[in-house]
């Protein structure tokens, strides 16, 4: 199959101008994802340096809102100015016209389809609501689970990581080596397990993976991202990878932690490792039908290689 996403890598795509050593090795696509690693991380790095001085601040929503209102904003920036421009195909993931509107379109898809976790994990005894709740947690949610996740870890890990190692190793590579490494460093957080871990890597990378496959640009990736966080946590009361939330109801897991998640949340049960990753699985179908797959470096170089 000729993959319709590389038509200008193919055999009878136009002969370059011969660049230099250094300019290859720049641009070669596991360098140029350090690169683009190392800005993130000063960028970041920023924003904890922002986030410690609002710690102290007595306003929930001012310590909650600044640091993450500051850091997207360096973030889109630096994406803009530097990572954007990197490798030897350099794109815009982040484009600012019509495809922005896949940002509200994923987080109300993403919504309704935690949505349809709960009411299953609920159907299977897994999920009670005991009643109103306080929803004293909606800075946290919105701010941090939802626009701090959504937008940093997208950048990060389809925006960076899934990209280059797509453009060296091919989708498929890219799409396993993403989503695993996306899995690992939930081990980090509240409550976890290697069970979570690996849920969260085959439904959430697939999900995301599949997203970005999709649309070849993160604001789907990333409206899925922030509905899926802020509605499992402010409208369910479900922990958010971890972290125990206070949302509109009062809510509490029960019965067996496979159906419940446990303590991690409803990431960490069959109900969403199954439902969630049949969705992920739909969205990498739709991107393969449609022509969005890539092969590794070495082979479009070969091809390359035999035409010239």
């Amino acid at each position: 199959m000729t993959d319709r996403i590389e038509e200008d890598l193919g055999p009878n795509a136009p002969a370059e101008p011969r660049k230099s050593l250094g300019v290859r090795i720049f641009e070669f696509p596991l360098v140029a994802m350090l690169v683009a690693i190392v800005v993130v991380v000063i960028v970041t790095g920023i924003a904890g340096a922002v986030m410690l001085q609002f710690g102290k601040v007595d306003s929930e929503l001012v310590a909650n809102a600044v640091p993450v209102v500051i850091e997207t904003i360096l973030l889109f920036a630096a994406y803009k100015l530097i990572v954007a421009r990197l490798g030897e195909r350099p794109r815009d993931d982040l484009p600012l016209d019509r495809r922005a509107n896949d940002l509200w379109r994923g987080a109300l898809w993403a919504g309704a389809l935690m949505s349809a976790i709960v009411g299953v994990a609920a159907l299977l005894g897994g999920y009670r609501l005991l009643g109103w709740g306080t929803g004293d947690s909606w800075e946290m949610i919105f701010f941090f689970a939802g626009v701090h996740a959504a937008f940093f870890e997208e950048i990060l890990f389809r925006g960076i990581i899934f990209r280059f190692l797509e453009e060296f190793g091919g989708s498929w590579f890219a799409l396993a080596i993403s989503a695993a490494l996306f899995g690992l460093v939930h081990l980090a957080n509240d409550n976890a397990s290697m069970l979570a871990a690996i849920a969260i890597a085959v439904e959430a990378g697939v999900l995301l993976g599949g997203a970005y496959m999709l649309t070849r640009n993160l604001w789907l990736a990333m409206g899925i991202h922030f509905g899926w966080n802020v509605v499992q946590g402010y409208v369910w009361d479900v922990p958010v990878s971890g972290k125990a939330v206070e949302g509109l109801v009062e809510a509490q897991p029960v019965g067996s932690p496979l159906i419940s998640g446990g303590m991690f949340g409803l990431e960490a049960s069959v109900v969403a490792l199954v439902l969630a990753t049949a969705a992920g699985v739909w969205l990498v179908a739709l991107a393969v039908r449609r022509g969005h797959v890539v092969r590794p470096w070495w082979t479009r170089r070969r091809e390359r290689a035999v035409a010239g």
